[in-house]
């Protein structure tokens, strides 16, 4: 009798172990499917227009640095207009341009961009600094000197001594017997570029 009893309670308990994995396995999806619902309508959507970094530029000597809006746009979107506003300071230097043309300095530059998008017309505008700076010359490989005076430039320590044919042309370094007294006709960065304009290095 008891094994009797026993065997239709284990047969129940499997039965609602079976029952709850199924109504379990079949509930996974369901809730899945909920999940990637509030996904997709929390998920924010993509903007129409963004506008990108102008960023720093350099110019060279007295020239000016040209300046244009950027920005990328999604597909469908029509831009209307693409202008910049520029103040230096509390001064406004250009409003509304296509583009614009800055000396040296530091601005505030603002991009606009208007745009239509499903029928609806909007902007979107973005602010930065920009600074404008004069480009560094690059530095000469020698100095040419008048040969009556012992010391170089600094920057420049190779003496390079002419006498007679280029043949006999001579680089100095610190150290040499006749680097302090000798008065150069050129001094160089390196001795590669002394080298290179002709100079055979001293030996001694």
């Amino acid at each position: 009798m008891k094994k009797f009893i026993k065997t239709p309670l284990a047969l129940l308990a499997a039965a609602a172990l079976i029952l709850s994995g199924a109504s379990g396995a079949a509930a996974k999806p369901q809730l899945t499917s909920l999940s990637q619902v509030y996904v997709a309508a929390t998920a924010k959507a993509a903007p129409a227009v963004t506008i990108k970094k102008i960023g720093n530029k350099t110019v060279s000597g007295t020239s000016k640095a040209t300046i244009k809006p950027s920005y990328s746009k999604a597909k469908k979107v029509t831009v209307k207009s693409a202008t910049l506003t520029v103040k230096k300071g509390k001064k406004t230097i250009a409003k509304n341009k296509s583009s614009v043309k800055l000396p040296i300095g530091t601005y505030k530059v603002t991009t606009t961009v208007k745009y239509s998008y499903k029928g609806k017309t909007s902007k979107a505008s973005k602010t930065e600094t920009v600074k404008v700076t004069k480009k560094k010359a690059p530095r000469k490989s020698s100095v040419t000197m008048n040969g009556k005076i012992k010391n170089c430039p600094a920057g420049y320590p190779v003496k390079g001594n002419r006498t007679g044919s280029q043949k006999d042309w001579i680089y100095h370094v610190k150290g040499g017997q006749f680097y302090n007294v000798t008065k150069p006709e050129e001094c160089f960065r390196t001795t590669a570029d002394a080298r290179k304009a002709g100079y055979r290095a001293s030996k001694r």
